[in-house]
């Protein structure tokens, strides 16, 4: 019943509705936002200072975005800090094309995003564009669920200098600085500068995050011409909790780790846990951005970039075989227990480049893109009891992946109508390629896809907003894991049709979006892991996602605002098989794992004043299925969830200062929002209760 009630009252999609009225935001207009406003897709503009501020205390992107439209956020220390990840409409991380100022920011092999390389990302960013579906053509991968993109905030007009602190349940605590210079050298240039510390002992044991990020961003405005120069990163130390519990151990110890773990010699009992068995990277993005005005008609955008990242996790391998690692038996003896470690070291590097124009009643958009990833791959191990064995190199592979894309967009206005039109050419090839023989470790593989990828739409403007459709056609390629666990693995087709609303009705603003993803080939996930924690993918054959999303902002009074939005949606395999090694099993039509039919968000906003604001946010996600059987024993629970949002600002003299609170699952639901199978047995990563996070912000200018 409580479902029910929730889901009756839950109506509102706060971040996209607040982004209609753009004299409010204060943000200066890019071009790309601006074409994006006007784009027949489901969409959702969020002003960082305004929608997100006073809850970023240190945790996760993810975690801040959780009540965004179709949203699922998940975290493996349980807290929102280190490792954590985000679904839309069901749809994984690795199918989300996620961007920072254009430019991909996926792993180019994996696809993955991993926000804990860039800790504290938010408070560098002034707006964030998420696209639901597939989006528009731009850079990186074919958007298979939403396309985020994180856009970087430019240096103030004034010197300020400005700290962030903040400290939380958990031992969780984060401490920032920023300085910016103000605007000098004849009004032309301005710089501003960030460090961020965050640290935290996690929910789950052992499951700490040691986390270190910086900005700098130089900006040159002359005439027509702006330059803005952006060197941002991260390094990373966490311990692993990506391997999740059963069911029995998260119903008497939820807290419970199982990395790092040492058994006695009859691999009985746990004896005592490694104190390294951690995730250590360190990640560093270099951006030049160029933005030319060449009269009221025609600008050009084009980005350099680069990515440089390198780090390896380390892991207690206990009982293995000498010949795993390409030794000899020692002393007479087959098996011992090691130190291994994984190294990763890549580069990512390329030009994006984009051309905006107007003709009259048409806008026109053409862009460019050339990147390559080139990614070493090798492994290390150390004997724990034989010390001559010391960072023996057991396996080496590198990578290589060159993508070249072009794309075209038109805007054309004809009366009360705006047609759109998108044509994207892809080019990728992928070379991988084995130095060092390890088990199990890389493949010998040189692969090439072309994909050509059209959508369409049109809007229809209506009294105070507009009705629009559109249809997209879109290919991605798998991943790496995809083609190591099956060389005939196919690269994914998607059919995406979409149809929507944005209306003023007094003062209630109101969306809808209905939506049909047919998919052929879609990889979905098949609920089991690999070892490093990420999911495995299978083809599915045929498949579909549909529904319908809806959101109000009401403006009850000058005080009280009521936000929400809801997703009611139908996410199926159909003619579904399971393959082993002595039968097909055909399973008919079955729900897509960890695609639930109900996400819903509901927020309650008071400020009795311009000092004071006070929220709750509350999400509903309906029960989840961890694999494709539709086994009931397969499954995560529906829950629902509370926070608590308060914040207090005032100024003293040249000082603005902002008190910030925020009480997380304030009515202690115990309940689990991502889990994996082994051996056909559930396993849960576990969420933490009730918790708070306090802060103070404090900016002199």
């Amino acid at each position: 019943m409580k479902g029910l009630f929730f889901l009756g009252l839950t109506v509102g999609s706060f971040a996209f509705l607040r982004a209609q009225n753009t004299d409010s935001l204060k943000v200066k207009e890019i071009e790309a936002v601006n074409f994006t406003k006007r784009l027949p897709v489901a969409k959702e503009i969020i002003n960082v200072a305004k929608d997100v501020d006073s809850r970023n205390l240190g945790q996760d992107l993810p975690i801040l975005l959780k009540n965004q439209t179709s949203i699922i956020s998940t975290s493996d220390a349980g807290n929102g800090v280190g490792y954590t990840g985000f679904r839309i409409r069901g749809v994984a991380g690795s199918a989300i094309n996620v961007m920072m100022n254009g430019v991909p920011y996926n792993d180019s092999e994996s696809q993955g995003t991993f926000f804990v390389n860039v800790p504290d990302l938010t408070s560098s960013a002034s707006q964030i564009v998420i696209q639901r579906g597939v989006g528009t053509s731009n850079n990186g991968a074919a958007a298979f669920g939403a396309s985020i993109n994180v856009l970087s905030k430019d240096p103030e007009e004034k010197f300020y200098f400005k700290t962030d602190d903040s400290y939380g349940s958990f031992n969780t605590y984060k401490y920032s600085a920023e300085i910016g210079s103000g605007k000098f050298w004849g009004n032309r240039l301005s710089v501003m500068g960030r460090y961020t510390h965050i640290n935290s002992d996690g929910y789950i044991d052992r499951a700490f995050s040691k986390l270190d990020s910086y900005n700098f961003t130089a900006l040159y405005e002359e005439g027509n011409t702006k330059i803005r120069l952006m060197a941002f990163g991260g390094k990373e130390k966490t311990y692993q909790a990506w391997n999740g519990i059963d069911r029995k151990t998260w119903e008497t110890d939820p807290k419970f780790n199982y990395s790092g773990a040492i058994y006695d010699s009859n691999w009985e009992n746990i004896v005592g846990f490694y104190d390294n068995e951690t995730d250590n990277y360190r990640q560093s993005h270099y951006q030049l951005l160029w933005e030319q005005k060449f009269n009221d008609r025609w600008n050009l955008e084009t980005t350099l970039h680069y990515t440089k990242g390198k780090g390896y996790y380390e892991n207690y391998k206990q009982g293995d075989p000498f010949a795993r690692y390409n030794l000899p038996d020692f002393n007479g003896e087959e098996y011992s227990d090691f130190i291994r470690k994984k190294w990763l070291n890549n580069d990512f590097y390329g030009i994006v480049s984009t051309l905006y124009g107007k003709l009259g009643m048409v806008d026109v958009n053409f862009g460019a893109v050339a990147n390559q990833y080139y990614g070493r791959h090798f492994g290390n191990v150390t004997g724990v009891f034989f010390p001559q064995i010391d960072e023996h190199e057991y396996y080496r592979n590198r990578s290589v992946k060159n993508e070249v894309a072009g794309f075209a967009k038109a805007l054309v206005r004809v009366n009360d109508f705006e047609f759109f039109g998108d044509l994207q050419l892809r080019n990728i090839d992928y070379n991988t390629k084995i130095i060092t023989v390890g088990d199990d470790e890389g493949a010998n593989l040189d692969k090439n896809w072309l994909f050509f990828n059209p959508k369409l739409g049109v809007n229809y403007k209506i009294a105070r907003g507009k009705v629009f459709f559109s249809y997209a056609h879109a290919h991605r390629e798998p991943n790496r894991d995809d083609l190591l666990a099956n060389n005939d693995v196919k690269a994914e087709k998607l059919h995406d049709f979409e149809a929507g609303i944005e209306r003023q009705f007094g003062i209630v603003s109101f969306t809808a979006n209905l939506y049909y993803m047919y998919y052929v080939n879609q990889l979905v996930l098949n609920g089991e892991l690999n070892n490093v924690g990420a999911f495995i993918r299978t083809n599915s054959g045929k498949s579909y996602r549909s529904g319908i999303e809806l959101g109000a902002l009401a403006k009850l009074s000058k005080q009280w605002e009521l936000t929400g939005n809801v997703s009611f949606s139908n996410n199926r395999n159909l003619d579904f098989k399971i393959e082993n090694e002595t039968e097909v099993k055909d399973l008919g039509n079955t729900q897509i794992s960890f695609s639930p039919d109900i996400i819903a968000n509901l927020g309650l906003k008071f400020s009795p004043n311009k000092n004071f604001m006070f929220a709750l946010m509350n999400q509903y996600v309906g029960k989840q299925y961890l694999d494709n059987s539709e086994d009931e024993n397969l499954q995560l629970k529906d829950y629902l969830l509370t926070d608590f949002n308060a914040q207090y600002q005032f100024k003293i003299k040249n000082n603005d200062i902002a008190l910030k609170l925020l009480v997380n699952n304030i009515f202690n639901k115990k309940y689990v929002n991502n889990g994996a199978v082994y051996d056909g047995t559930p396993y849960y990563f576990s969420q933490a209760g009730t918790n708070f996070m306090f802060g103070i912000s404090w900016k002199i200018q």
